[in-house]
């Protein structure tokens, strides 16, 4: 990539990581670009579509927890390690308002633009399961798809505003029935 087309592509997602957090994940590109001194075509060369923008903010994050998954598989204790990460999975998934419904949709869609960023952190939230599971400290009867899909849920409740307050307690009652031993609580 060109310096000049970098910079830009840079500048978008820095612009689009506020605009996103602030407005919501249907904010307007057009906004966006104008706010990162660029034109919507020199947007859409970077990022054709809605989707493809939301991915480049969320891949370094999702390969993130991705990674962490990996470092938690060989913690002392799997329901602590589930736990742990399903909490920060939610927090940084929240902190781009509205992009639960994009994460959910594209779960199931392959040519979407999200697919493989949220079926990578399904998985690494599938593994940690299995091993909580195997431990005796998770129930039996739930699989990734349900934690990705519960993980959305709680992201959800934290963007509505008359429930925003209650978002640690709700995650802390999703946490305990999941696990078969209590969690450590939110601060």
């Amino acid at each position: 990539m060109r310096a000049d087309a970098r910079k830009n592509y840079d500048q978008l997602l820095a612009v689009a990581d506020g605009v996103v957090t602030e407005q919501g994940a249907t904010a307007s590109l057009r906004d966006i670009a104008r706010q990162a001194g660029v034109g919507l075509g020199t947007l859409y060369r970077h990022f054709p579509t809605r989707e493809a923008l939301l991915e480049a903010l969320l891949r370094t994050g999702f390969d993130d927890f991705t990674a962490r998954a990996r470092a938690l598989e060989t913690a002392d204790s799997p329901g602590d390690a589930l736990a742990s990460w399903l909490r920060d999975v939610v927090a940084f998934t929240r902190s781009y308002r509205d992009v639960v419904a994009s994460m959910v949709a594209a779960i199931d869609n392959p040519e979407s633009a999200l697919h493989a960023s949220c079926a990578g952190v399904r998985a690494a939230g599938a593994r940690l399961l299995a091993r909580a599971q195997a431990a005796g400290a998770a129930r039996r009867d739930m699989d990734g798809t349900d934690l990705f899909a519960l993980a959305g849920a709680l992201a959800w409740l934290g963007d509505q505003p008359a429930l925003a307050s209650r978002s640690d307690h709700l995650f802390d009652l999703v946490a305990s029935a999941i696990l078969t031993v209590p969690a450590p609580r939110s601060a």
